[in-house]
């Protein structure tokens, strides 16, 4: 492969590939000229050249306009064209940072804008005041502050100075994409959203090289509990703030971002994640994106922003923890009383494995009130019946029930629901291993909110890989394991694999639920037997407006599917297949990233967030 990277695409082409390959390549070409124009073309080219020479490919990720789509940006006009007036904190700003900053607003293709500058620099950084007024636009507003009162009295002083109907924030070594605001502006008419974020990437301090991608999900009120992921680009409208309040807190600086935001979701009516990227992070030597631990004091001041935010909306807590990943909290909510759980494991024979299963639940399960309900079906040794025998003997508060029929997972799981006399609801499977002390406990304190409907827990195979950490739908034509196979002291991307998250799904291997909620949504016995069943009913549950919940604190090992084997296998098996076309069928409009937890940058052919 060539080593100069100043190659004309055609001169690369002709060395690098075979004539067969090559004239594929052209013919791709010339239909994307016909179909997408010049600009568009050159980028793919462009694109596919600095892949194989493992050149810098950032700029194709971060959702650049074409100059025709500016263009067009421009000529729009809404429904509504608020005034968005972007507010930014200026202190000791270098030169070449503001000029950027200012020139990414002035770039916009939305031209219902305020720029307000609250500068609170020393006296000896004449510069700034000098490149402002260079800006002859009547949509500047800029104040020297008489004295720099941290960074939430400064932006507080830019809010006061605000005209618009919307108010944006934007970092003073920060830079927005020429269609940031027409996109909110967008956003803003097609879904009547009052608070606004999107997409971001982290780029080192010349805005050249790539730190790291931010692509994010949707509002997830339990992963925003656990991490800031929100961030920039944040817009929400005044009528909001003024009903959250239209201030930064100096007692949360260093977080105080993620008070507002906190603040604001609990008041928003419409929260909306734009999935594009419009903000240009710096990072830069001292600067949060950087490196937290420039600023670890901000890591209290965001446990503090959280406590206040869960007293707020009414969540009783023991703790929240500052996590030693940075910037990432865990909340340790109260558990209300002392309801039963009822656990229900299915099983055929495999005693070994059932064992081990009951044996972690009294270990690890951390809550006395349980109820186990092994239910039987099929089994063909006598050694098992004797089992179960010794463990009702051994465990009062064990009972076998007995299924009979032939294998359905729904139907077992059913009828074993049917016999539980708890408040909530453990599906678990006979080769889960519990392995963290008070793993009950902490789905419990999950399960028990009004908002939440199913709940699963962190699943390792035996090597100590992820088997499970949440259900993202649309992966692989179906639904796929967030992920699955990466090493146990991975943290995720964003996070993800070490905070409380929502997801469309959980596991049903180790899935709790309010026995009401089960009642109203049972498995489906007729369509989905063995596969999907979990998805399926978490799915009913998220469509009647609950939350589903992922926590990474209650961890176990799954041996996976010893009971029945894997559904697949290089054989066909029709009846998965049934089920899973049944799935597609019913599911679809999930598919094709239409799954609000996950992010359209990511890939769907396999489940550890690769990038397209």
């Amino acid at each position: 492969m060539s080593d100069n990277l100043q190659d004309t695409p055609l001169k690369f082409l002709k060395r690098n590939l075979n004539i067969k390959r090559a004239g594929t390549l052209i013919k791709r070409g010339v239909l994307s000229l016909k179909r997408d124009g010049l600009e568009a073309t050159w980028r793919k080219v462009d694109f596919r050249i600095k892949l194989m020479t493992k050149g810098d490919v950032w700029r194709f990720r971060s959702d650049i306009p074409l100059k025709k789509e500016l263009k067009a940006q421009k000529n729009a006009i809404f429904p509504y064209m608020p005034k968005i007036s972007i507010v930014v904190p200026l202190y000791n700003t270098p030169a070449d940072f503001l000029k950027q900053m200012i020139d990414s607003v002035a770039r916009q293709s939305y031209s219902n804008w305020q720029l307000v500058l609250a500068d609170a620099s020393d006296k000896d950084m004449p510069h700034i005041q000098q490149i402002v007024a260079g800006y002859k636009d009547s949509r500047i507003t800029y104040k020297k502050l008489e004295e720099n009162g941290g960074i939430s009295r400064n932006t507080n002083a830019g809010f006061r100075l605000a005209e618009g109907d919307y108010i944006a924030l934007l970092d003073h070594d920060d830079v927005i994409l020429p269609g940031a605001l027409y996109e909110n502006v967008k956003a803003i008419n097609e879904h009547k959203a009052d608070m606004l974020y999107s997409d971001e990437i982290t780029l080192d301090g010349q805005l050249k090289h790539l730190i790291q991608f931010h692509f994010k999900i949707d509002y997830a009120p339990d992963f925003l509990r656990g991490v800031n992921y929100i961030t920039h680009f944040l817009v929400f409208s005044r009528a909001l703030a003024e009903k959250a309040g239209l201030y930064e807190d100096p007692a949360y600086d260093g977080a105080q971002d993620y008070d507002l935001i906190l603040r604001l979701s609990e008041k928003a009516q419409k929260i909306y994640h734009i999935p594009k990227v419009l903000y240009y992070w710096r990072g830069h030597a001292g600067s949060t994106a950087s490196d937290m631990s420039a600023k670890s004091y901000a890591f209290e001041a965001g446990r503090r922003a959280v406590m206040a935010h869960l007293d707020r909306v009414g969540l009783e807590y023991d703790d929240v923890k500052i996590q030693k990943y940075n910037g990432s909290y865990r909340p340790v909510y109260k558990v209300q009383g002392q309801p039963k759980v009822s656990i229900i494991i299915p099983n055929k024979d495999h005693i070994d494995d059932l064992s081990r299963c009951v044996e972690s639940i009294f270990a690890h399960g951390g809550w006395d009130n349980i109820q186990i309900i092994i239910v039987e079906n099929n089994s063909q040794e006598k050694a098992t019946f004797e089992f179960y025998r010794r463990l009702e003997e051994k465990y009062p508060r064990v009972k076998t029930v007995y299924y009979c029929g032939p294998f359905n997972f729904s139907a077992v799981c059913n009828f074993g629901e049917k016999q539980a006399d708890g408040e909530h609801i453990l599906l678990l499977n006979n080769d889960v291993q519990f392995i963290s002390d008070g793993f009950i406990r902490e789905m419990l304190s999950f399960s028990q909110r009004a908002d939440v409907g199913a709940v699963g827990a962190k699943l390792y195979y035996p090597d100590d890989s992820i088997q499970h950490a949440g259900v993202i739908i649309g992966i692989n034509g179906s639904a796929g394991h967030s992920h699955k196979g990466l090493e146990r002291d991975t943290t995720g991307d964003m996070y993800r694999l070490v905070t409380a998250q929502n997801y469309l799904a959980v596991t049903g291997a180790c899935l709790m639920v309010k026995k009401e909620l089960y009642d109203r949504f049972p498995l489906d016995e007729e369509n989905f037997a063995v596969a999907y069943n979990d998805v399926d009913f978490c799915l009913k549950l998220y469509e009647a407006g609950y939350l589903n919940v992922f926590t990474p604190y209650s961890e176990a090992y799954h041996y996976e599917s010893k009971s029945r084997g894997l559904d697949e296998t290089d054989k066909p098996n029709p009846r998965y297949e049934g089920e899973k076309r049944r799935f597609a069928a019913k599911w679809g409009k999930y598919f094709n990233y239409g799954d609000p937890y996950y992010n359209p940058h990511f890939t769907l052919l396999y489940e550890n967030y690769g990038y397209k």
